[in-house]
């Protein structure tokens, strides 16, 4: 399989700060990949929950479904539109929980490889030196293998960055739905005070 002994060659060529890099790279990646893929799936699901919930309210039921995050503060003994902004708020935190952490991968990734790739050229002109004669035939190869750790930082930083703006969007979601809840219980609550008033 020419792939892996091009691999296996790369590998035994590279120096230990590359092969450190590529690892930290690969690991950037892995977790990306489980963040998104959790997260995703996690968000989609509440989102429906929410859209449920707030559907069956519109339709007069006034309450949150027994699944949406804020049926277990309305049922508080408080019930009140401040319990209701807390819930919110722990909603939000749980939406746009490892956010940060993508934002992270995605923006140290190109810095990451790039190291990688100033520390082998660093490495291959230090060896240059050492040599009597250098040609291109012998630069050429050394500085395009220095260059795979930037391709990599790259390559791990362009799906963490969409992960991030796709997990995002999906957050806004889940709490556009519970504001429309949190609105409707307040407006019911409004309504509820002016029609006691009035008796």
């Amino acid at each position: 399989m020419p792939a892996v002994d091009l691999f296996l060659n790369y590998v035994s060529r590279s120096s230990l700060i590359t092969l450190i890099v590529l690892g930290w790279l690969s690991i950037y990646f892995i977790i990306t990949l489980q963040v998104f893929i959790a997260r995703y799936f996690y968000l989609n699901a509440w989102i429906t929950k929410e859209q449920d919930s707030l559907e069956s309210m519109l339709m007069g039921s006034l309450i949150p479904r027994d699944d949406s995050i804020l049926k277990r503060c309305y049922e508080g003994s408080q019930k009140s539109l401040k319990m209701l902004n807390v819930c919110k708020n722990i909603a939000e935190k749980n939406a746009t929980a490892s956010l940060a952490l993508l934002s992270v991968i995605a923006s140290t990734s190109p810095f990451i490889g790039l190291f990688g790739t100033v520390v082998s050229i660093l490495e291959t002109f230090s060896e240059l030196g050492k040599a009597t004669s250098a040609s291109l035939n012998v630069i050429a190869p050394a500085i395009s293998e220095a260059l795979v750790a930037t391709a990599g930082g790259i390559l791990v930083a362009i799906p963490a960055y969409s992960a991030h703006i796709i997990l995002k969007r999906k957050g806004y979601e889940v709490m556009t739905f519970v504001q429309r809840e949190i609105d409707l219980l307040g407006a019911s609550k409004n309504y509820s005070k002016a029609e006691k008033e009035n008796v």
